[in-house]
């Protein structure tokens, strides 16, 4: 008689003790690696540097008078390598930024004082002016195919050329005419120009400006979806496109957003020295760019943050006023531009690589 075997339950047996194993994707990295994978870290060490060497070596920086000068220069600088730096991680750059800068304070200028209209109609006209040519660009970057540099050469060439020809013809010299005494001037002038009293240091409106924009770029590029297609269209476009990125316009809008911050520049040089000179501008793009890539901005696209720039302008404006407070000769001022952008380059390409070795 045979007797049936019945089957005994399978028994879990718990895995042996021991590291858990995981492949080279899943390695979570130290948190300061994670810290160092930032693009600000490097130009904030860079920045904290270049503030310890001259509180030094120029004792007049100690002076909260002087400090204020500096972030003005760099506030000067820092409204502008913003959206340059977003245009920058989306895979572009603007090498007409610079005497946008002047055509938009023209365009202000000579249509509020030559048609004796109130200084606002000046204003409003040159922000649509600022984005026009902002548009220009992007529309012709994504029609033609053709890269950023030329098509921003071009239109470099030809703001450069108007912006002088214009001038003569209509005031008969190379500057505008004064229009401080003109309606608008002084409200105009509050907004964009004006100062006010920090523990009897006098801090220029445009610092703070500075800071509220790189807050606004900071919150827009790390919160919301417009940011991520930033990051999308300069890290490959085909493949942000493949995926419903609107590419076209994402191009297009970050020019215009180089467009708006050569207005804001434009209207505070301005409302401060009340008169505008033609042939200003011409190099200042080659500034902001640096800056932005002070600041961690790959000219290749697709990586960066609207917080290193703010590091990468100061460094501009520390050094530049650092060199007269030290008492020395102000020709090295571009010298040490090249020193620091080189450095710069140096360290945040050491930093990546840090951060990225398993």
């Amino acid at each position: 008689m045979s007797m049936a075997r019945q089957a005994e339950p399978a028994v879990d047996t718990p895995p042996a003790p021991g590291p858990k194993r995981t492949d080279g994707r899943t390695v979570r990295r130290p948190p300061a690696l994670r810290l160092l994978a930032r693009p600000e870290v490097g130009v904030f060490l860079g920045a904290v540097a270049v503030l310890v060497f001259f509180l030094f070596t120029a004792p007049p920086v100690r002076d909260g008078s002087s400090m204020a000068n500096i972030l003005y220069q760099s506030s000067t600088i820092g409204i502008m390598a913003l959206p340059v730096a977003l245009l920058m991680i989306g895979g572009e750059f603007d090498l007409s930024a610079g005497v946008a800068v002047v055509t938009s304070a023209l365009t202000a200028s000579m249509l509020s004082y030559q048609l004796t209209l109130n200084v606002w109609v000046g204003v409003v006209v040159a922000l649509v002016v600022s984005l026009a040519v902002g548009v220009f660009n992007g529309w012709m970057l994504v029609r033609t195919g053709l890269p950023s540099f030329l098509v921003t050469l071009g239109t470099f060439l030809i703001l450069q050329g108007v912006n002088l020809a214009v001038t003569k013809l209509v005031t008969g010299n190379v500057a505008t005419d004064d229009i401080s005494d003109m309606d608008g001037f002084d409200q105009a002038k509050a907004i964009f120009a004006s100062s006010f009293e920090v523990a009897g240091v006098q801090v220029k409106i445009t610092v703070v400006w500075w800071l509220v924009f790189a807050a606004l770029a900071t919150w827009v590029l790390l919160r919301t979806k417009y940011g991520n297609w930033v990051f999308a269209v300069g890290g490959n476009k085909e493949s942000a496109r493949a995926v419903g990125v609107p590419v076209t316009f994402t191009k297009i809008s970050l020019f215009m957003l180089v467009g708006f911050g050569a207005w804001f520049v434009g209207m505070h040089n301005l409302f401060s020295f009340n008169t505008v000179q033609s042939g200003e501008g011409v190099g200042q793009e080659l500034i902001y760019i640096a800056a932005a890539v002070i600041g961690g901005c790959l000219l290749t696209g697709g990586h960066g943050s609207a917080i290193g720039p703010v590091f990468g302008a100061f460094m501009f404006g520390m050094v530049q006023q650092g060199i007269v407070y030290a008492g020395w000769n102000p020709d090295w001022f571009k010298a040490f531009l090249g020193v620091m952008l080189l450095g710069a380059v140096l360290i945040n390409l050491w930093v990546q690589r840090t951060a990225t070795r398993r």
